[in-house]
């Protein structure tokens, strides 16, 4: 994809962009089309976690695992047997510790990770991101990172995982290139740690503070340089109120993750997972009326607008 933002506005993303900007060709088995690991699922709210992964194989990724609160991964492993569910050590409450050593091999192997959904203690969602940037040499590193960095598999931050990123913001160097944030607009205000005043200003500040790519209230920013022949400012241009649902976040960072998963860059990633998001809520509010849909619904949408979209 060519097309640059002019000066005066966003990029628009509608149909036509997107046909013009496809999505990496399915490969002939599930493992050319990438891997998703999803961590989060806190006992208390293990459904979002079902959530964020079902989208992120509704967008066509090929393989998922769940990375959850042990006391509560053999229930999403039934509920979603097309994943793999991992049980993570848990506090007595039932908050997931950030203790890597169950997923190791699978962060490895991951062609995108998804950290935030369902977890439900911000301390120790601070506590996990140290360990997973630990655990590539992260520690210390420039936000803008060195030759190598980029290298790995895509970050996918979501819900409490957006504010435990604020106190390692100098450490990010490893995920520059690959990181993706999803924030609503509450959410943008602690990234930024003030209110937001100027969505289209404050994402991009948000951008090129972290090094990645932000999707937030229909718009997607990325930081200046970071894939020069796209624009670093997008608008979605459709979806309805009821989209403002519980789980509907989850829906959007799992689809987002999928679409990255595949091979798409950070941008594009984000761009088709909004996009299709709010396609989805839309279709859903023509059958069912503006309000009242359910975001696991929204994910069941995804694969027929991707097929409208790609022809």
């Amino acid at each position: 994809m060519s097309a640059r933002a002019e000066a005066s506005g966003p990029t628009l993303v509608t149909p036509s962009l997107l046909r013009e900007w496809p999505l990496p060709a399915p490969g002939a088995d599930k493992y050319s089309r990438g891997s998703v690991l999803v961590v989060g699922g806190a006992r208390a709210t293990p459904g979002a976690a079902l959530l964020a992964g079902t989208a992120s194989l509704r967008a066509g990724a090929g393989k998922l695992t769940l990375a959850v609160a042990e006391s509560v991964s053999v229930q999403l492993g039934v509920a979603v047997p097309e994943c793999g569910s991992i049980g993570l050590p848990e506090t007595a409450a039932g908050s997931v510790k950030p203790e890597l050593d169950r997923i190791s091999s699978y962060l490895d192997k991951a062609n995108a990770i998804l950290v935030g959904p369902g977890l439900d203690d911000p301390d120790l969602a601070n506590e996990l991101l140290e360990a997973l940037l630990s655990r590539e040499g992260g520690e210390g590193s420039g936000a803008q990172g060195d030759a190598g960095a980029g290298e790995g598999p895509a970050v996918v931050l979501d819900a409490y995982a957006l504010g435990a990123l604020v106190p390692l913001e100098d450490q990010l160097g490893p995920w520059h290139g690959r990181l993706i944030l999803t924030p609503n607009p509450t959410e943008a205000e602690v990234l930024l740690g003030r209110d937001v005043n100027d969505l289209e200003k404050d994402l991009a500040e948000i951008s090129a503070r972290f090094g990645a790519v932000v999707s937030c209230q229909g718009l997607i920013t990325q930081p200046p340089g970071l894939n020069p022949d796209e624009p670093e400012l997008w608008k979605i241009t459709t979806g309805y109120g009821g989209l403002g649902t519980s789980g509907s976040g989850d829906v959007l960072a799992g689809a987002i993750a999928g679409f990255r998963a595949r091979g798409t860059t950070g941008a594009q990633a984000a761009c088709w997972g909004t996009h299709l998001h709010a396609a989805a809520g839309d279709r859903l509010a023509s059958r069912m009326g503006p309000l009242g849909f359910l975001a696991r619904e929204l994910a069941d949408e995804l694969p027929a607008l991707m097929l409208e979209f790609s022809v």
